[in-house]
């Protein structure tokens, strides 16, 4: 069984090779094909992504919701055919492709201890690969259960740069002490993880288990928190590096988390179809509180 899995997990990589040989409206014309078929079939994710949109959009009509959750799997699927560029793709294809702008924040940071804050758009990767043109970063990884794909994915994001990459149970402590050494720490905080190392904090009004990790570590490190907001464009990626967020860390580790999550949505409402709603996100609920995935 592990033999079969082996080869056609080959197979599949040695298709996205194929792939990243294609014109970029090609590509994306193939992420449009493959977004219809996901949604069809992936009855399970569908599921997950329409609870997390009718609960974060309640007034949102019904039909604009599922015009709203087409164009997410639409943006997911060409998104993760894009992997195909930022896997094989030359540096300067990649640089014609990934527009950074901002990258004075972290230039003007340089050796100081910097959290990038990175939320969950599809954009993420083209994210990694454009601060890593520039700037050598550490980072979390989270290893894949497919030793082919993981061999593969952590071989994409060790591409430019020589990033340093920790395993999620590595914790943050060897992160924490990179940052002191100067390494920015490119940061995804908007996951469900559990509620061992999380509060539950709103996120569209509804209490949502999130790590407190944003505050405690720049508390730790002393550091500056620098926003990195990748968008999905018809030409590529537009990554954003924005100023450092003022006045942080304030008042309390909960006042903090409440902030992020908070510009996180507001960054999420100006490109709803681009936020990864495909993951659990209100899984972990408070005690007593009804699963809300279970219909």
């Amino acid at each position: 069984m592990k033999f079969l899995q082996n080869i056609f997990s080959r197979l599949g990589v040695a298709f996205l090779w194929l792939l990243h040989g294609l014109p970029l409206p090609l590509l994306r014309l193939a992420g449009r094909a493959l977004g219809a078929l996901l949604f069809h079939c992936g009855r399970a994710r569908r599921h997950v992504a329409r609870v997390n949109l009718r609960l974060c959009f309640p007034s949102m009509d019904e039909a604009e919701r599922e015009r709203l959750l087409r164009r997410h799997f639409t943006c997911f699927a060409q998104s993760l055919l894009d992997r195909s560029l930022l896997w094989w793709a030359s540096r300067p294809r990649l640089e014609r492709l990934i527009q950074l702008s901002g990258a004075e924040h972290l230039a003007r940071a340089d050796g100081y201890p910097t959290l990038i804050l990175a939320p969950h758009f599809v954009g993420l990767d083209a994210g990694g690969i454009a601060v890593a043109f520039g700037f050598s970063v550490v980072s979390v990884y989270s290893r894949q259960k497919n030793p082919v794909f993981d061999a593969l994915f952590l071989a994409g994001r060790q591409r430019f740069n020589a990033p340093v990459l920790l395993s999620r149970k590595e914790g943050m402590r060897r992160a924490l002490k990179a940052m002191r050494q100067g390494l920015p720490f490119y940061y995804l905080p908007d996951m469900d993880f559990g509620q061992r190392e999380s509060t539950f904090i709103p996120f569209f009004g509804i209490p949502a288990a999130t790590i407190t990790g944003v505050s405690r570590l720049a508390r730790a490190a002393g550091a500056k928190v620098v926003p990195c907001i990748a968008r999905l464009t018809a030409r590529g990626y537009a990554v954003d590096l924005m100023p450092p967020l003022p006045d942080f860390p304030g008042e309390s580790v909960e006042a903090d988390t409440l902030r992020v999550n908070r510009f996180i949505e507001s960054l999420i409402l100006t490109m709803p179809e681009q936020y990864y709603w495909l993951h659990k996100r209100f899984k972990t609920r408070p005690p007593g509180a009804a699963d809300v995935y279970s219909s």
